[in-house]
């Protein structure tokens, strides 16, 4: 399709990236049901890894087979598919390029219990080109003890595929020396925003935000500088502007499964904060097949403006 004038303008937010990484940070862009407007909707299926098979797939065990939630990305029209590497080996060859991909170098499993949370990197950048990858994915714990050796990693795979011209995905969730309310808390999430930033991340994910501050000395700039906190689109706005100003592409997961309405809710908040669109997984595919499609649809519409 035509690059509309909000691609280029969002492209243009990366002048020192190649033109390898620009094009496929717009093969993202120029994908699928949102394609054009600047906003993104992507399934990601790191889940299995994360949580266990019966917790991830139990709900919809069609969702055991990696072929179904490629095809589920697919049939709904998502901007991408984003999954650790066996899943993406399992289908990468059978699609060949009907949907961007995202490798997810990084993952972490919840079998072990550790005071410094910290993601091993389980793929390789090369692994991502091998299979034709639009996009390389990588996880951060700001917060964590173990978070330098973290973005140390993260500094080297950045660098390593822009030289293969490839964008990267980051998912920022502060955990670690945090309250359980602290790692979603207002003020921690629009500072993982600015870190990601910081590091490089074409695209941050990051979890929607409370109305809590974590922070002692943030709290006080938040009421100095009267920075309202107290809606959904607030707060989204907040992280939104803590990331160069709206010049870095925020999108927001779907977070711990909830009944439809409550999250439609959500999503029309994340669009009118100016968020950027929805990282969904367990939201989506734990439901059955037509409730997934319609579910991803009605999410799509409103990030184009519906209501």
């Amino acid at each position: 399709m035509a690059y509309t004038n909000r691609v280029k303008q969002i492209l243009s937010w990366y002048p020192s990236d190649n033109p390898g990484t620009l094009t496929n940070l717009a093969r993202l862009l120029n994908h699928g049901t949102l394609a054009g407007t600047g906003k993104l909707v992507i399934l990601p299926v790191d889940q299995g890894f994360e949580h266990g098979p019966a917790r991830s797939f139990g709900p919809n065990p069609a969702g055991y087979d990696p072929d179904y939630h490629a095809q589920l990305a697919i049939e709904s029209g998502c901007n991408a598919y984003a999954a650790p590497l066996g899943f993406l080996e399992a289908i990468a060859g059978k699609l060949a390029g009907e949907i961007p991909l995202i490798l997810k170098v990084n993952n972490s499993d919840s079998l072990a219990k550790t005071a410094a949370p910290m993601s091993a990197v389980t793929s390789s950048v090369k692994d991502a080109v091998r299979l034709g990858c639009a996009a390389v994915g990588y996880t951060i714990y700001p917060g964590s003890a173990a978070r330098n050796e973290q973005y140390e990693d993260l500094r080297d795979i950045i660098a390593e595929a822009k030289s293969y011209g490839l964008p990267t995905v980051l998912w920022a969730y502060p955990r670690g020396a945090l309250s359980k309310e602290g790692e979603t808390a207002i003020d921690v999430v629009a500072y993982a925003a600015q870190i990601s930033a910081q590091m490089g991340a074409h695209i941050i994910k990051v979890k929607p935000p409370s109305d809590f501050l974590e922070q002692a000395e943030a709290k006080k700039a938040f009421e100095k500088a009267n920075i309202p906190t107290k809606t959904l689109a607030d707060r989204v706005r907040e992280v939104v502007r803590s990331a160069f100003n709206g010049k870095r592409i925020v999108i927001f997961s779907g977070g711990e499964a909830k009944e439809t309405g409550a999250l439609m809710e959500d999503i029309r908040q994340i669009h009118q904060g100016g968020g950027f669109g929805s990282i969904m997984g367990r939201n989506a595919f734990q439901r059955p097949h037509d409730e997934s499609i319609k579910l991803l649809k009605d999410v799509m519409h409103v990030f184009a403006g519906g209501e």
